[in-house]
């Protein structure tokens, strides 16, 4: 038999979870041929002696929306061995949008996802409803790309400025579920909100989705459940399914695959996981398909008081966000404005409802990264509780002076998640919830997590080894398409897409970030590439080799089961 590419003496790991076992892996016409001792003749041969091949990964938590009509790649996913990526999580994303007015989705995703407006300004969207929309990706793609359909612009398509304010009528009610159907119909894998109170718009106000109540949400993925087929994502669901079971009723109801953010170590309540999994375990158990998604990365939060998530949805610090660098500074030195930022944050007077991370011990987890001038250097790598404590002042003004004397430029940098090994071995294996969450495509200026797959496989099975290496696989494959609806995806079985990853075990990592200006309209980005992944297979074609695009552009727009169906009938 004659191959397309056939690759030779490899650790086959093919997605199931299976033991490694030493083959090789036939390819012809896109998809997986053989896997066994092959001797036919091939176009091209490489020799994967030493390293894994596995199922390509697929990065199911992504914001490539925008970047995605630039940028076929969707880099930097695909170079940590990503061969499908899959965007408008959130209940953001460009479709639908009325022809000539797509500035507020561009707005809603700029503010939540920290994508400079300058570069989302540089996309012409010249695309109405979510099939046209797909239809333009599917002319120019590396990597597969799926998307889900976002509420947030639905919402707005249909509601106009009324959706930041009030609920729906029943017959706009009507012409959403219309909205989510005609998406559904044209290949969308499934639809997305967001119940996160710390998502905002530029103007601070909540994003549409945000103002939704559970019979709006439900008249939506009655949609997905009358269809057949579809999964739902929600942003913050976790807080809904321990608050009243949101995300298992909506399964329940639906049928339908849910998957919410996130199952973690908070550091508000370092003990809360434990009883997030007896709660999944018992709505598993009743037959309910509503699981968490899960973040491998140990999460910084690089940041400037120039432009701050961090603080987010404190009282008397939300406004100033917002507000101009000049206005910045006046703000900060006011001692007013430190007396009630020490009422909210030191002494903790005022519930912060909008805010995720800040916990009374958050000077313990927020430090000085880099300062400006040579006299504080000495602050460097001390918590904010150390330079409160070096200095013999309060938190609030110990942290606002080193901000107003260094012009905002400090960096400084916070601890969020992955920082107990016993635990996130729990976490990372728990076989009721998904590894993913690297918001690829989002925040690009501070935190990227592009290398999500390359961390899970470098940091946690190579060197803290809380998992096996299949195990890991089979999470990163198998698990995400089977969940995503993605079903000739994810393990390296005859007849299957070819989506293949070449690694080697012994250095694949994520490299640290560097600052790079390729983004449209000038703007810059982190970079974060990979080490030990040698080639990123798509559809049969070699995409990247040793770190470099081959020119090859094999990717395809990942469409749900029913619109395959009605495709191939």
């Amino acid at each position: 038999m004659t191959y397309d590419l056939l690759i030779k003496n490899g650790r086959v790991i093919d997605g199931s979870g299976a033991p490694a076992f030493h083959a090789d892996v036939g390819i012809r016409n896109g998809k997986i041929a053989d896997v066994g001792k092959l001797r036919g003749a091939a176009t091209r041969t490489i020799d994967a002696e030493g390293r894994v091949v596995s199922p390509g990964f697929i990065d199911s938590h992504c914001h490539f929306d925008a970047q995605v009509t630039w940028d076929p790649l969707c880099t930097y996913s695909c170079y940590h061995g990503a061969t499908t990526v899959i965007f408008g999580n959130c209940s953001l994303g460009l479709a639908p949008v009325r022809k000539g007015d797509s500035m507020r989705a561009k707005e809603f995703l700029s503010y939540v996802e920290a994508i400079p407006m300058e570069v989302l300004n540089t996309v012409n969207v010249d695309w109405e409803t979510m099939g046209e929309y797909m239809d333009t990706l599917d002319n120019r793609l590396g990597v597969n790309a799926g998307t889900l359909i976002g509420h947030s612009p639905v919402r707005y398509y249909v509601m106009g400025k009324d959706s930041q304010g009030r609920e729906p009528t029943p017959e706009e009610i009507k012409q959403m579920q219309g909205l989510v159907r005609d998406g559904i119909e044209a290949g969308a894998l499934g639809l997305s909100f967001s119940m996160s109170p710390g998502h905002y718009d530029p103007q601070g106000v909540m994003i549409p989705s945000g103002w939704a109540k559970e019979d709006e949400v439900f008249a939506l993925c009655d949609v997905l459940g009358d269809l057949g087929t579809g999964v739902i994502e929600a942003a913050s669901g976790r807080d809904a399914e321990e608050k009243n079971g949101l995300m298992s009723r909506i399964s329940e109801r639906t049928g339908r695959q849910v998957v919410y953010n996130q199952l973690t170590q908070q550091l508000k309540k370092p003990d809360a996981w434990k009883e997030q999994i007896r709660k999944i375990d018992e709505s598993i158990a009743k037959g309910n398909r509503a699981i968490p998604n899960i973040c491998p990365l140990t999460v910084t939060t690089d940041f400037t008081m120039h432009n701050c998530q961090v603080f987010r949805g404190v009282p008397t610090f939300h406004p100033i966000l917002l507000a101009s660098d000049e206005v910045k500074l006046q703000k900060y030195a006011d001692p007013e404005i430190r007396s009630k930022l020490h009422e909210e944050l030191v002494e903790m007077k005022t519930e912060l409802k909008g805010n995720r991370t800040l916990g009374k011990n958050w000077p313990d987890t927020m430090w000085v990264q880099k300062v400006v001038l040579e006299n504080n250097r000495k602050f460097e790598g001390k918590s904010l509780r150390e330079l409160a404590e070096m200095q013999g002042k309060g938190i609030i003004d110990a942290f606002l002076d080193l901000v107003v004397e260094e012009k905002l430029d400090t960096a400084f940098q916070q601890g969020v998640q992955g920082y107990d090994r016993e635990v996130m071995g729990k976490i990372l294996n728990y076989p009721n919830a998904i590894i993913g969450l690297s918001d690829s495509g989002a925040h690009v200026q501070y935190r990227v997590g592009y290398g999500y797959s390359s961390v899970l496989l470098g940091h946690w099975v190579r060197r803290q080894k809380v998992m096996t290496l299949e195990g890991a696989v089979k999470k990163l494959t198998f698990d995400q398409a089977h969940t995503f609806g993605i079903y000739d995806r994810g393990m390296l079985r005859p007849g299957m897409a070819a989506d293949v990853v070449i690694f080697d075990p012994e250095t694949i990592d994520a490299l640290p970030l560097k600052r790079v200006d390729d983004l449209p309209g000038g703007g810059w980005r982190m970079e974060e590439l990979a080490v030990g992944v040698h080639y990123t297979v798509v559809n049969g074609q070699v995409l990247l080799e040793d770190g470099k695009h081959t020119g090859a552009l094999p990717g395809r727009v990942m469409r749900n089961s029913r619109y395959q169906q009605r495709a191939n009938a």
